[in-house]
């Protein structure tokens, strides 16, 4: 009951208080009689009277009271002077805005019944003005009110959407930002161990080397062996690094166990899925470890959004010298040479696609309309490979050692 006063409302009220003071004025004058001014003037009361108490503006029950009450005193007004008809326009729009549509309009309707009888009741001849002037009254405040509630209603509806549409936005951003950061956490942990890890291991081995080649107790052993210890404590700093920047889903077990929580992802509505290992697992290098998660996670959330598919299987093998990940669903399936980059920047297969060959592996998709998606990406397990020995240097005597 208690609405926030829009600019609107508050130059509408004020307009209804002058209104019903200046009406209520001209009935008093014209009663010229004591009574018609003493109705007046109780009538005006009872008006300040609601006008000023916030419980009517609250409480439904009390402005059905406060409204009955005020009606009982115009009647008394009416029938004391004619003049007093003319308040029924004021009252008509107290009674649509205080009251529900179902109590309103026919509160309404005896609002201005009462104002013809009593115009009739004083010895006014009959007219079509007298039925006319108050139901035509009526019909326009009630097309008044009730448009300007109906306009209320969709101004704050569209208010509410905003709002939402405000929340979605900065959620989105939010999302967006998280996902921006864990894409450069993925990139610089793939760097460094490509990179500075994988520099530092051929450092320690060239040095290795280079320690065996040399006379025990050159004084050149003892630096090697200090630049090899600095290489190795390096490497495990690196490595520290790489584990540090490694996703949330992969920080606290094995990729078979992040994999094992994504089955559980896709809600009640969502397909059954189940994931599988087979083959004896061997500890992955950590861009084959997030690119296989990330691959996973991208094909369950193509078979959630548009596969409309009842089960699903994720499946991690170990064979040999790879590693292979299938994901596969019984949905509707689809025709793979007729995807394309979606319109709201997303990628999908392709973007599955980079990531397996980024790490020199295959991805394929089988899939047709009706027959369900097969997805499978395959990466080569690196292998440790020796490096060469660096030939010793010349005896002093030109012959090889």
């Amino acid at each position: 009951m208690d609405r926030p006063l829009t600019p609107v409302l508050r130059a509408l009220r004020l307009c209804l208080h002058l209104l019903m003071a200046g009406l209520l004025v001209l009935a008093a004058v014209r009663a010229h009689t004591a009574v018609g001014t003493v109705l007046a003037a109780v009538t005006g009361a009872v008006y300040a009277a609601g006008s000023l108490l916030p419980r009517v503006r609250r409480s439904q029950r009390a402005a059905t009271g406060w409204l009955g009450v005020l009606a009982l005193a115009w009647y008394g007004l009416l029938w004391a002077t004619p003049e007093a008809l003319w308040i029924a326009f004021p009252l008509y729009f107290l009674q649509l805005h205080l009251l529900p549509v179902r109590w309103s309009l026919p509160a309404v309707g005896l609002t201005a019944c009462g104002a013809i009888l009593s115009y009739v009741g004083h010895g006014a001849a009959l007219n079509p003005g007298v039925f006319i002037g108050p139901l035509l009254g009526a019909a326009v405040a009630i097309a008044t009110v009730l448009g300007y509630q109906a306009l209320y209603r969709e101004s704050e509806r569209r208010r509410r959407m905003v709002e939402e549409l405000i929340a979605t936005r900065a959620e989105l951003a939010a999302a967006e930002r998280h996902a921006g950061t864990l894409a450069e956490r993925e990139r610089l942990a793939r760097e460094i161990h490509d990179t500075l890890a994988q520099g530092l291991s051929s450092i320690q081995l060239l040095l290795r080397a280079a320690e065996r080649v040399l006379p025990e107790g050159s004084p050149a052993a003892g630096h090697i062996d200090e630049a090899r210890r600095a290489a190795q404590d390096n490497l495990a700093e690196a490595r520290r690094f790489v584990r540090a920047l490694t996703p949330p889903d992969l920080e606290h077990g094995s990729l078979a166990g992040a994999l094992e929580r994504l089955c559980g992802t896709t809600g009640p509505d969502g397909p059954r899925v189940r994931c599988s290992v087979s083959g004896t697992p061997v500890a992955l290098p950590t861009p084959y470890e997030v690119a296989l998660l990330r691959i996973a996670q991208s094909a369950l959330a193509n078979t959630v959004r548009h596969a409309s598919a009842s089960r699903a299987e994720i499946t991690l093998s170990f064979m040999g010298g790879s590693v292979t990940l299938d994901v596969v669903d019984d949905g509707e399936g689809f025709d793979p040479g007729s995807v394309r980059p979606s319109s709201d920047g997303g990628f999908g297969l392709p973007a599955m696609r980079s990531r397996a060959e980024s790490l020199g592996g295959s991805f394929t998709v089988e899939s047709a309309p009706g027959q369900g998606t097969a997805v499978a990406v395959s990466l080569p397990l690196p292998l440790p490979h020796p490096l060469p020995l660096p030939h010793p240097p010349p005896s002093p005597t030109g012959a090889d050692a």
